[in-house]
């Protein structure tokens, strides 16, 4: 039987079928013509074609053509117009889209194991683990944004707004702020001391270091002990007797505590917020840290661009890192002590220890530095071990850094210490520059020859009751201030910015606190008796309270108290800056 497929259009102009559209096309059934009305879709070159029509009885065969031209492909059935004899609806197109792909191969799905279902405590940790890679995301994108506003001290760059970032002290709404000074402002000061400065007094003993922990390295490290029963004091400044003795003598007229001053010089690098409160009694002006204050912790990871843990019973939280850090600091100060009784005393003993009381190795020297001609500072300044090196006695400061977890600092202890010490250094500065500033300022301020820095480490990330001493090296204090760009003129700047700021106010009290987000400081006026009672647990017998004075300072009257009975006042110091201020081991 022959095929006529009648008479095919020729377009002259271009491509495609012309535009005056043909006659519909034939086909012979039974000596009949038939039309076919095959549809058009355009197309161009480049379209990959599949069958124009499959004659085969099987519909399935045609998957395996190509895909693209769908529209043109045909399968035959016994009742089309060219089969047995049905009409042309029994055309019908071709499925040419290849066959949907399991989701895995099939070695894949043959070694699945079956998931267990959850515990409650695996649920809990996974939405957390969720939760803290969702708050990374946020804050890297909001470093993105805000990379540049923030950190003038070199190391680190800006923080998040994060609702963690708390204020060190509640702002009362009766609170009157003063003032507020941008770290901007802190960069830009210089000043020169134009004198060294003078030792009053020094107080306290010190045992000398051991030299052998300058020979301990990652494959012979040393495990970290616990010194239980040595008390380690923390006095605030009004609280010390020493220093009420040199106010009533009128021996200066300022007085702080190296904590409280390094803490003023190293303001620009800190991201932390932290307080320091401001008396103001005649001409004299105090210094002072609240009880239970940030400034008793050391910091870890403040500098730092990787988020810490928000729960604060979680150990690797802001919190649970500083009294963790607190803790390492304190025994290992003590640890590279050589233990064998000989101490270097001084003029007086420890001001804040009871007779026989066991007391960490600490020498306090109670150091004078002329700012100009009518305002003298007097700092309480610590150092902790004594050396005799070619036969000339040598003051130490022991500090210690501590690893918790490598996935936040990214650098291995134990494996880079030895060969890559600089990297680690230059890690903790990017991490801890606040903290590690505040060492060398409190350094350069007790006037110590050698300051020495502990790597401590855990025994395992998740266990920060175990820890081991990986290193112990030594630096001068000048020449790490000059590696670590602090500038000791901008560090005296600082201050005397503040003091001739608060020498200009009345006489009261009042409270310097850092943003815990912006980087500037804020100075409020607070009431005679703010934080005086913020710390008591409960109050005491009727018959054992102390009347309060009739003046509303309590320093200045017991200023006046000191230059009466000086012996009988420096008794009750003792005891007063023991039940205030004194604070044993904190942990």
């Amino acid at each position: 039987m022959g095929f006529d497929v009648g008479n095919v259009p020729f377009n002259p102009d271009g491509w495609g079928p012309p535009d005056t559209p043909a006659a519909p096309l034939f086909a012979k059934h039974d000596g009949a013509a038939v039309s076919v009305n095959i549809p058009f879709a355009p197309f161009s070159r480049t379209d990959k074609l599949g069958r124009v029509a499959d004659w085969t009885r099987n519909p399935n065969a045609s998957r395996s053509g190509v895909a693209g031209g769908g529209v043109f492909d045909f399968t035959l059935d016994e009742s089309s117009p060219f089969g047995a004899g049905a009409d042309e609806s029994s055309f019908r197109l071709v499925d040419s889209k290849p066959p949907p792909r399991p989701k895995f191969g099939p070695r894949w799905r043959f070694h699945q194991r079956p998931q267990l279902p959850q515990r409650r405590d695996e649920e809990v940790e996974a939405k957390k683990r969720e939760a803290e890679k969702e708050r990374a995301r946020r804050d890297r994108l909001y470093h993105l944004h805000h990379r540049s506003n923030y950190f003038a001290g070199g190391f680190g760059g800006s923080r998040r707004d994060s609702p963690a970032l708390k204020s060190s002290v509640d702002i009362q709404p009766e609170w009157t702020m003063l003032d507020q000074i941008p770290f901007s402002t802190f960069t830009k000061l210089s000043f020169s001391v134009p004198d060294p400065p003078e030792d009053l007094l020094i107080c306290g003993a010190l045992e000398f270091y051991d030299r052998s922990f300058d020979r301990v390295n990652p494959k012979n490290e040393r495990r970290l002990e616990r010194f239980k029963t040595r008390n380690f004091f923390k006095v605030t400044t009004t609280d010390d007797p020493v220093i009420r003795r040199l106010a009533a003598d009128d021996k200066a007229t300022v007085f702080a505590t190296d904590a409280i001053l390094s803490a003023l010089m190293c303001a620009p690098r800190s991201i932390y917020s932290w307080d320091i409160v401001i008396q103001r009694v005649g001409n004299k002006l105090f210094f002072d840290k609240r009880d239970g204050s940030q400034l008793d912790l050391l910091s870890v990871n403040e500098t730092s661009q990787e988020l810490l843990p928000d729960a604060k019973e979680d150990i690797n939280s802001a919190y649970s890192l500083s009294v963790e850090a607190t803790y390492i600091n304190q025994n290992f100060s003590q640890q590279v002590l050589m233990r064998d009784g000989n101490k270097v005393t001084f003029d007086e003993p420890n001001p804040f220890a009871s007779e026989g009381e066991e007391v960490a190795s600490v020498a306090y020297r109670y150091r004078r530095w002329k700012l100009d001609d009518d305002t003298h500072l007097i700092a309480r300044c610590e150092v902790y071990s004594a050396s005799d090196a070619k036969g000339q006695r040598a003051f130490m400061t022991l500090n210690a850094l501590n690893e918790f977890d490598q996935k936040y600092t990214g650098v291995d202890w134990r494996q880079k210490l030895e060969t890559q010490r600089g990297a680690v250094l230059a890690t903790e500065l990017k991490n801890n520059g606040n903290k590690l500033a505040k060492w060398t300022a409190q350094a350069l301020l007790a006037g110590a020859d050698m300051m020495k820095l502990g790597y401590v480490s855990r025994v395992h990330p998740r266990d920060h009751f175990n820890h081991v001493i990986l290193s112990v090296i030594g630096y001068k204090p000048r020449d790490f201030a000059t590696q670590i760009n602090l500038n000791t003129s901008n560090m005296w700047g600082i201050v005397k910015s503040i003091v001739d700021l608060c020498m200009k106010l009345n006489e009261g009290k009042y409270v310097l606190v850092k943003d815990p987000v912006k980087p500037q400081v804020r100075v409020y006026e607070v009431p005679p008796d703010a934080f005086e009672n913020e710390y008591v647990e409960e109050p005491l017998p009727e018959d054992e309270q102390v009347r309060p004075p009739a003046e509303e300072d309590a320093v200045a009257s017991a200023m006046d108290a000191a230059a009466e009975v000086e012996g009988a006042d420096g008794a009750a110091g003792e005891a007063d800056g023991k039940k205030n201020g004194a604070a044993s081991s904190a942990v």
